[in-house]
């Protein structure tokens, strides 16, 4: 039951979309250009670069919001299994910023708010998420391979850690919960970049560039 609850409480936090609401107060529906996706790339493209990261920290900062409101309601009765409930919680934030019923389940891909789900859970997830995303961003402009990365390493990084007795005071039955959310998470980011996915592979990926203008 209190896993049910986290979610939903991550769930309305992720119904705020950043990219959405900052488009209409810029008189423009997010929805209607570019890719139609509602979230920090499509926004970057179609608004500059400005309105990317004010959505990139909008979507990321939701989800933070949303773990900690978790942690301080449940803290004293869940602490032993609080890093579950974290994730639980953070991911019901993910679902509804990709799948938000007002907006006929069309939002986001989510990795925005994954950046919350990594900074929420542990400073040492940190480094290693900047490293997978920017770095290859950097390296190859391509947003949809560096999001990609970032799933892959979490998902290794979350059982080295867990079966070398980070998350303290959790079962490993628990650990094996915590695995199983984060690759279900993993393949929701995998499905929601599909299209992008074909494209990587036949070399037509649009590339996003942070301070020229970008291919809508």
């Amino acid at each position: 039951m209190i896993r049910i609850l986290c979610l939903l409480i991550g769930y309305v936090f992720g119904l705020f979309q950043t990219a959405y609401f900052y488009g209409k107060s810029k008189g423009i529906d997010i929805r209607e250009h570019g890719s139609g996706n509602s979230g920090t790339t499509n926004a970057l493209r179609v608004m500059g670069t400005k309105a990317g990261l004010i959505v990139f920290a909008g979507d990321c900062i939701k989800c933070i919001l949303a773990v900690t409101l978790v942690r301080l309601l449940f803290a004293r009765s869940y602490g032993d299994t609080m890093e579950l409930l974290a994730l639980y919680t953070a991911a019901g934030c993910i679902l509804g910023h990709n799948y938000p019923f007002y907006m006929n389940f069309k939002g986001g891909k989510g990795i925005a708010a994954t950046a919350g789900l990594i900074i929420s859970l542990h400073p040492l997830f940190i480094p290693v998420g900047l490293l997978s995303f920017f770095g290859t961003f950097m390296i190859t402009h391509y947003v949809s391979l560096g999001s990609l990365l970032v799933y892959a390493t979490l998902m290794a990084e979350m059982i080295l850690l867990g079966q070398n007795g980070f998350f303290e005071g959790l079962t490993q039955m628990q650990l094996y919960e915590m695995y199983a959310v984060t690759f279900l998470l993993a393949v929701m980011a995998y499905w929601k970049h599909k299209d992008n996915i074909v494209r990587l592979i036949h070399g037509n990926e649009r590339k996003t560039y942070l301070f020229k203008k970008n291919e809508v």
